[in-house]
């Protein structure tokens, strides 16, 4: 299986990589990315390209080089950055997407576009939200995620094309810095908590957002394009979870481990109105039932893998430095 990533070095992709590569082999998996400077280590096992996504051509010829049958695509503008740049954010996020689709049908390559809870909007049930449901997101981010989803829809209705993917809650990492996105506080504050034992969150302290621990992010993105689609009703954009929390609930974790840490406040309106408009909590039935997603982190289990993971980081890091 030769396998083919976009916005391999995102937050999502550059820790993908590690897991595909494990899986199928090191020159099974192919990297691109806008960027001409990768982290030496992330590419030197196997193929990287500098390459927009939205190069259809220059897509295609990697694309039969190696011979590829799965493609991830994860290059896309995220959410706080998507609002600030409006315009690139429907350009790379559904105008890339459909030149992926477009190589992928002319050389019968399966598709795993991730889609996110942005999909959804204020009218949207905030507690528990359907897989299937009304989806009127404010945000040109969600704007451009329902359009992706039912793009992909379109792609296996249309032309028989394997496109599958997820609704991704926020993503939590310990490798990978956040990206411009409305969860961002949610990754800050580990990294926070353990160099300054105290940080300044830009959401309010009650605001509730589903989320995810990298690792089961990972797992649901190898899980689904691995099931048996003769299971797969929906196919794309199904709804999977681990934990929903506000920055306070958080908070509280990081004290069981950190007795001493503070947090305080400093709203910012934008992402403050973008998570206002998303759901508290999502119901993910539909990926249980038809391809057996289950996660394997909770709040407590992730709070204390993220703060000994960046405790021992810093720690080496300043004895290098000494």
């Amino acid at each position: 299986m030769q396998i083919l990533l976009t916005g391999a070095l995102g937050q999502l992709g550059s820790e993908l990589v590690g897991a595909l590569r494990e899986r199928y082999g090191d020159r099974a998996v192919v990297l691109t990315d806008v960027r001409s400077d990768p982290e030496p280590e992330l590419v030197a096992a196997g193929p990287y390209h500098a390459v927009d996504c939205r190069d259809g051509e220059a897509l295609l010829e990697i694309v039969r080089r190696y011979r590829v049958k799965r493609i991830y695509h994860l290059a896309a503008l995220l959410s706080a950055v998507a609002e600030a740049r409006p315009d690139d954010a429907w350009d790379i996020n559904v105008n890339g997407l459909r030149t992926v689709l477009e190589v992928a049908r002319t050389e019968n390559c399966s598709v795993f576009t991730p889609s996110s809870i942005g999909a959804f909007g204020p009218n949207t049930p905030k507690d528990y939200t359907p897989q299937d449901t009304i989806q009127r997101p404010t945000t040109v981010y969600g704007i451009t995620k329902v359009s992706g989803e039912l793009l992909c829809d379109y792609y296996y209705r249309r032309y028989g094309l394997d496109t599958r993917g997820v609704r991704y809650p926020g993503l939590i990492s310990n490798v990978t810095p956040p990206g411009g996105g409305t969860t961002d506080y949610a990754v800050d504050i580990y990294y926070s908590a353990v160099r300054h034992k105290r940080y300044r969150c830009f959401l309010k302290g009650d605001t509730y957002l589903d989320m995810m621990y990298m690792p089961d992010a990972i797992k649901a993105a190898i899980d689904i394009m691995e099931a048996d689609p003769a299971r797969l009703r929906h196919r794309n954009a199904f709804n999977v979870t681990a934990m929903s929390f506000c920055p306070e609930e958080q908070a509280g974790y990081i004290r069981k481990h950190i007795p001493e840490f503070e947090i305080t406040y400093d709203i910012d309106p934008v992402r403050q109105a973008i998570a206002n408009s998303w759901p508290n909590t999502l119901e993910d039935y539909a990926a249980r039932v038809e391809w057996g997603w289950e996660p394997q982190y909770d709040l407590d289990a992730m709070t204390r893998d993220m703060l000994t993971v960046l405790s021992k980081r810093f720690a080496a890091e300043e004895g290098g430095q000494s």
